[in-house]
């Protein structure tokens, strides 16, 4: 049963109305692509380690798994195709990797393991998850991603008691898009999917289920129908992702796959008004029945994290760590008692409290007093252009009984989604570039 006592964003025979013009869509994707070029790229310096931990600082722990059995063609993750032999060295190295983490002095509040296919090899999964778990006592919760077809494998089981959130890549329920998608073959039918979900349930605390809208020929009826069935599943937390294209998937994806940009205000409103009647809104695009659950977007909650793994990202400090993207590199450099970080980048304060603001507006939790506390900055003065520009376009209004918070209003929620898919687009972007020189050796 829904928890009664969570109050749904919206009321009872509210609607989301108009969101934004097109003409502002359009703006913000300029001005994001400006940032994300000036921004995202990364320094050519190999390092050693990463930096010693902060005393008084929180971190989050990923791992990445590398590893898919089959590629989708929207896919914009670092990924290769499964070989299993490859795939058993790689969670040796990866535990490695973490114990020299560990030796850094770092602990850890939570810890996020993506991918690729993190169920590739739910055994060694599950000894991963246990070390990690020894290592690092802090970890009061861990998530885990994984696909339709990987939940009904006897293993799977052996992940209830140690995953606390279990994330599920769906994408839709509608046949004609899975099939448009080339997952129809992968994974079933779209009520072949549904029947599996309602097994999952059970063995996870919270069960997040990921949907992606944004897809030629995705019409509000199609996307209805999948959020209706979504409510009916009640699953504790659901991510509606809106479809991104890049450098990598441009071919593939938005000329043949992708619809029109400006689709996406139509499609967000009819999300809004079905899963807002029903869930907390928790960001732009992730529903949860509770207010205290963990994001799909571990980012908004943790300011720093530390990753490990090949093509994992590290936001330490100010500054961005990558680690080498190449498979024997990585396995080369954890063998040689190193960690797998190959590059850098440094951002000045300004820019990290832009990328803050973007988050807290993402997430629909702008606090004046975050900004002072945690920056020693008056937010109003520090992005004084950022903020007048938000109330200029109705994106925030002020809470009159709380002068430290900031509301961010339903345009301002869109907003938040068309940045984000933006600069998630442009991180894609750094991934594709940092594969590009990889021969088959590295993979």
């Amino acid at each position: 049963m829904q928890d009664q006592s969570i109050q749904p964003a919206l009321r009872p025979g509210q609607k989301v109305g108009k969101l934004l013009p097109n003409w502002m869509v359009r703006a913000t994707d300029l001005v994001m692509d400006h940032y994300i070029k000036r921004y995202l790229n990364c320094d050519p310096i190999v390092l050693d380690r990463p930096p010693a931990p902060e005393p008084g600082h929180q971190y989050l722990l990923y791992a990445h798994i590398p590893f898919c059995k089959t590629l989708c063609s929207y896919c914009t993750f670092h990924r290769f195709l499964y070989k299993e032999d490859k795939a058993l060295e790689y969670f040796e190295h990866l535990r490695r990797e973490m114990d020299y983490v560990k030796a850094l002095g770092y602990d850890f509040t939570s810890m996020y393991i993506g991918g690729g296919t993190t169920t590739i090899i739910e055994d060694e999964l599950v000894k991963t998850i246990e070390h990690a778990r020894t290592l690092f006592p802090g970890i009061k919760e861990v998530s885990c991603e994984t696909d339709p077809a990987q939940i009904t494998t006897p293993a799977f089981r052996n992940l209830k008691g140690l995953v606390d959130r279990m994330s599920i890549g769906v994408q839709s329920f509608d046949d004609n898009i899975l099939k448009f998608i080339d997952r129809y073959e992968k994974f079933g039918s779209g009520a072949q999917i549904y029947e599996r979900l309602q097994m999952a349930l059970e063995l996870f605390p919270t069960t997040n289920i990921d949907m992606i809208f944004g897809f030629q020929g995705q019409s509000l009826d199609m996307l209805q129908r999948d959020m209706d069935l979504l409510v009916k599943l009640n699953p504790r937390q659901i991510t509606t992702y809106p479809l991104m294209v890049t450098s990598q998937t441009r071919k593939s994806v938005k000329n043949i796959i992708a619809a029109k940009g400006l689709e996406l205000g139509d499609q967000y409103r009819v999300i809004m008004n079905t899963l807002g009647g029903n869930y907390r809104q928790l960001t732009s695009w992730t529903f949860g029945r509770t207010n205290d659950e963990g994001f799909d977007e571990y980012v908004v909650d943790h300011d720093e994290y530390l990753g490990v793994g090949s093509g994992a990202f590290s936001f330490l400090g100010n500054n961005l760590y990558v680690n080498t993207f190449s498979l024997r590199r990585y396995g080369e450099r954890i063998r040689a008692g190193k960690t797998g970080v190959e590059r850098m980048r440094g951002f000045d304060k300004h820019a990290v409290l832009q990328y803050r603001l973007m988050l807290s507006l993402f997430s629909a939790r702008i606090s004046r007093r975050y900004f002072r506390d945690v920056y020693g900055v008056e937010l109003d003065k520090a992005l004084r252009k950022e903020m007048l520009a938000l109330r200029m376009v109705g994106a925030i209004t002020d809470d009159s009984s709380d002068p430290d918070r900031v509301v961010v209003t339903d345009a301002g929620k869109f907003l938040g989604l068309v940045m984000m898919k933006a600069f998630y687009s442009g991180m894609d972007n750094v991934r594709a570039e940092l594969r590009k020189p990889l021969k088959a050796a590295d993979m």
